[in-house]
């Protein structure tokens, strides 16, 4: 099974990937605004879900200075990029987007699960239970939400990745984020259990982002966030691990 690295030498090898459709959701800021813009800019169709209205016109404003590739395999012209107000914990709401992808044409060839929040630091025992929830239904119930009505889609089309986000704290532990890391445990755990089940042309990856300054990092670690790399920074090493990702990678826990 190809390493990180390798799948980028790889894409890098063959030059730029085919044009694709993405669907990132978590678009708002941080890594999955920065991977959207990046997929863009390389000339793929992006679909970009996030939790505000306000930030949907924001980003929109930013894709307009991109236009998708002909090409797209799942997107003919004149196909533009997509911006939707999502929230993952809402069945009923990635029940009509899914609804809504099937009707304008714009099935993806990925999704990027990539919308996720961290408790603040503290004993477990000392979490609200609403934060705890918070967690849980964002990181582990909004990816399951995905899956549930996107991987039908993509079972009919026969092909698809879908790059559940994970983190290293879904394979170590650390104090006081216990919320957070039981959440990307889970999704290690349902990223592997599905890979079982998919059928061929589908493939569904976990995938640690590594030690990115975003807000999340900041909540944990305070100014000591800033010694890491940006999203930005991060962005195109991760978009193009991701479009490069393919069957054979189906179950994998990797790392960016």
């Amino acid at each position: 099974m190809p390493t990180a690295p390798a799948a980028i030498a790889a894409g890098l090898k063959g030059g730029a990937a085919p044009p694709k459709t993405v669907l990132v959701t978590g678009a708002s800021r941080g890594l999955g605004r920065a991977l959207v813009l990046e997929l863009a800019k390389r000339g793929h169709v992006v679909i970009g879900c996030l939790r505000s209205a306000e930030k949907v016109k924001s980003l929109e404003s930013e894709l307009m200075a991109f236009t998708p590739n002909a090409s797209s395999s799942s997107a003919a012209p004149p196909f533009k990029h997509f911006v939707a107000d999502l929230d993952v914990r809402s069945d009923s709401s990635v029940k009509e987007l899914a609804k809504l992808v099937v009707e304008s044409g714009r099935v993806p060839d990925i999704i990027v699960n990539n919308a996720g929040t961290i408790n603040k630091n503290n004993k477990f025992w000392q979490v609200p239970a609403e934060e705890f929830d918070m967690v849980i239904d964002t990181n582990v119930k909004g990816i399951a939400n995905i899956m549930r009505h996107f991987l039908p889609l993509m079972i009919e089309k026969k092909h698809g990745i879908i790059v559940n986000i994970s983190s290293g704290w879904g394979r170590s532990a650390a104090a006081e984020v216990a919320p957070y890391c039981a959440s990307k445990w889970a999704v290690e755990g349902l990223t592997k259990s599905v890979a079982k089940e998919l059928p061929p042309g589908l493939a569904v990856v976990a995938l640690s982002p590594g030690v990115i300054n975003t807000d999340m990092l900041t909540s944990c670690f305070g100014s000591s966030a800033a010694l890491y790399q940006t999203p930005e920074n991060w962005a195109p090493n991760a978009a193009q691990m991701i479009l490069n990702f393919t069957v054979e990678d189906n179950g994998a826990s990797l790392t960016v």
